[in-house]
């Protein structure tokens, strides 16, 4: 085992900034930040602040590396990725731990990211051979035609909060297998998960250099400009908002780095069936994450019968049947506490505004008093477009019921939407799942389930929700560039 069942004790943490294989305890500002405990604001570690020098000095041994990770086989890369996608699910419960004490979510929900996680690995793993070139026929007979795929790179990998496990593997590890080296800045609330992931890398035979591990909080922007100027890097993948994606594409132009950007806009749920019991819980429990949406959009006949039941009607504002929430830790939770302190002061605006414009309450709606960031798991009806959280997304445990009544009024609202990450349809109807599905503008649909991400599928969005593809053998070829090869062949 990597750590001891006693993980909870802060002094057995991975602690220091990781460049060129050596872990390091300082960085070039001499500064720390604290990683806080979102249950109960408690400090679990002390991490280096790195800054623009430290940037350069991953950026510098990701590019001395680089030479001889692509000329390794890719049955070897293979190998290494997939023996660290085997030590993360040996380590699932103290990478779980890690995970839920940084991030909040409850532990058998961490343990389920180590696992999702890890199948990015397993699945790039393989794909590290499957990269294929072209033969292709010459209009000049003398000629013979190629084009094959070879490794952009040095490339930059921005990951989120909300996902510290997945975020790092769909991208670093598409990057790895493809043959790139890497430069990953984790979320400041969350780095401790990918010190570990690093770790556990250097474990399975990752060389020093390939795979470099930069922390910030409190410098973001110095971090951040850094990533993008920097000439040696030649990719940048960055999940986050769209206000923040937009200003990274704007410092990235100068160094013309190829981009993926997986941004704002979480899934809508379209439901052309009766409201199951369980609904108004699977709505909140998932408020972190946008790959579910808080958004549902139901037929007013179903919404109508739904208000009588207890679970999904006014019959009762208080807590939601079967939705706990507490520390992560605790038994039976199954809604942690927001990662950020202003998280909380978000959902609580979003459900204030949407009451002031007519929605109505039918669980929770206010903060958790206590010291942790807790908000009560909440259900609003009767939201209209003229609300806040229509245009935002709240990020939050906070389910909102939109009423529908036609499939065309459900096309043409999801259309006219800025974003278009993902969309979930619920119908028994075998020709409305194909006419919906079909015409949604947004990079992925489910239709009658709420997994629509794994190590083999496309990950992406549309219009403001971004552009590029993760996951899939589409997620390691946005780490290639594609060359040409020409040989004339004359006659004897």
């Amino acid at each position: 085992m990597l750590f001891t069942p006693t993980l909870r004790d802060p002094s057995l943490f991975i602690t220091k900034g990781y460049i060129n294989g050596e872990w390091l305890s300082t960085s070039s500002t001499e500064e720390t930040f604290d990683v806080i405990n979102p249950s109960n604001g408690t400090v679990i570690a002390k991490i280096p602040e790195m800054g623009a020098r430290d940037v350069s000095s991953a950026s510098q041994s990701a590019e001395s590396a680089f030479n001889s990770w692509r000329d390794i086989s890719p049955k070897q890369r293979g190998k290494i990725v997939r023996k660290w996608a085997d030590l993360m699910l040996a380590n699932a419960g103290d990478l779980g731990m890690i995970l839920t004490l940084e991030n909040g979510k409850p532990y058998a929900e961490a343990k389920g990211e180590i696992a999702f996680a890890a199948g990015y690995l397993e699945f790039y793993a393989g794909e590290a051979e499957r990269q294929y070139g072209d033969i292709i026929p010459a209009a000049n007979t003398r000629n013979r035609q190629f084009a094959i795929k070879q490794p952009i790179g040095p490339v930059a990998c921005l990951v989120p909060w909300n996902f510290p496990a997945a975020m790092i593997t769909r991208k670093a590890g598409a990057a790895i297998a493809a043959g790139c080296t890497v430069v990953l800045k984790p979320a400041g609330e969350t780095p401790l998960t990918a010190l570990a992931l690093a770790y556990l890398g250097e474990q399975a035979g990752i060389p020093k250099g390939v795979l470099n591990v930069v922390t910030s909080l409190r410098r973001l922007q110095e971090v951040g400009l850094a990533l993008c100027e920097d000439p040696i890097l030649r990719k940048l993948s960055f999940t986050g908002s769209t206000s923040v994606g937009k200003l990274l594409m704007q410092q990235c132009a100068n160094s013309l780095k190829k981009l993926s950007m997986e941004l704002g806009g979480e899934l809508a749920v379209y439901y052309f069936r009766r409201l199951r019991r369980g609904c108004g819980r699977r709505g909140v429990d998932r408020g972190q994450s946008t790959q579910f949406r808080t958004d549902m959009r139901v037929r007013e006949s179903h919404l109508r019968a739904a208000r009588d039941r207890r679970e999904g009607g006014a019959s009762s504002r208080g807590k939601i049947p079967g939705v706990e929430n507490g520390d992560g830790f605790e038994e039976g939770v199954v809604v942690g506490p927001l990662t950020i302190a202003r998280g909380v002061t978000k959902a609580q605006a979003h459900v204030e505004d949407a009451l002031s414009k007519g929605a109505k309450l039918l669980h929770g709606g206010k903060p958790i008093e206590g010291s942790g960031n807790f908000f009560e798991p909440t259900v609003l009806t009767d939201m209209t477009e003229q609300m806040l959280s229509h245009d935002e997304e709240i990020f939050a445990p906070v389910a909102a019921l939109y009423p529908f009544d036609t499939e065309a009024e459900v096309i043409a609202l999801a259309n006219k939407s800025d974003v278009g990450l993902g969309s979930y349809i619920c119908t028994r109807d075998s020709a409305r799942i194909w006419r919906v599905a079909e015409k949604l503008d947004t990079g992925m649909v489910g239709v009658n389930t709420g997994v629509i991400a794994g190590g083999e599928l496309p990950f992406g969005g549309v219009k403001h929700s971004g552009f590029g593809t993760e996951g899939g053998r589409w997620g390691v070829e946005e780490f290639t560039v594609t060359k040409a090869i020409i040989v004339a062949v004359p006659d004897a």
